[in-house]
């Protein structure tokens, strides 16, 4: 049974142009508990904007009870082999929360939303699992890399990745092109290619998973080659 439909409403590339030019202000506190919406194949990233189409009547009321309380909410990755989950050990408990930038509501009762990555956060414990979860969050603050040059090292690698993808018809809206050109945040950098050019669920939540950015940026570079030798 499908929980919910992800709406393509825009392409990665503008979905990434439009987090670029909307980043989350620094001053948001994430709250202490957080609905969350199992989702097969779906993998929020930190900054990245996830569409959404909610139809389901248990996600009808996980949305209201988002948008009446901080407008924040996790979709978190259900494991292999799962199409829908029953319990709470279906779906992985390392995600990123998110924050509800504009959500559409429709007469038949169903709603359009897009929700932009915030921070990663390991679920803790459950203060309900039904009929949606709702878990008690930590943040999983990043490890910052030991070594300035090594970090720029791996950033500029993944650049000419990059470069090779564009030489192959795959880019960033000019803007963004023009962002990356002088990208001095190497954890952005990851997390912005792995949310729009690693394709693999369980790699994508790999990569969430990670705390280190300099592992981070090596998983990268790496998936993104083996996935470019396959595609070739």
């Amino acid at each position: 049974m499908r929980i919910c439909t992800l709406r393509r409403v825009q392409s990665l590339a503008a979905v990434c142009a439009y987090s670029l030019q909307n980043a989350m202000p620094d001053s948001i506190t994430l709250p202490a508990a957080v609905p969350i919406m199992p989702l097969p194949g779906a993998v929020l990233f930190p900054q990245a904007l996830l569409p959404l189409y909610i139809f389901e009547p248990r996600y009808r009321a996980m949305l209201a009870r988002a948008l009446s309380h901080e407008r924040m909410l996790c979709v978190t990755l259900l494991k292999p082999h799962r199409s829908d989950w029953q319990s709470v050990d279906d779906f992985y408990h390392i995600a990123a929360v998110g924050l509800i930038r504009a959500c559409v509501g429709r007469g038949d009762g169903t709603s359009n939303l897009i929700l932009q990555g915030m921070q990663r956060v390991r679920f803790k414990g459950f203060d309900q699992e039904s009929p949606f979860p709702i878990a008690q969050i930590e943040e999983l603050p990043s490890e910052a890399p030991a070594s300035e040059a090594e970090s720029y090292g791996l950033g500029r690698k993944l650049l000419e990745l990059y470069e090779e993808f564009k030489g192959r018809g795959r880019q960033f809206p000019e803007k963004v092109d023009r962002y990356l050109s002088d990208l001095t945040d190497p954890e952005m950098l990851a997390d912005l290619m792995a949310a729009t050019f690693i394709s693999e669920p369980t790699r994508r939540q790999q990569l969430l998973e990670e705390r280190s950015v300099t592992e981070r940026l090596r998983m990268v570079i790496q998936f993104l080659r083996e996935e470019t030798d396959r595609a070739a």
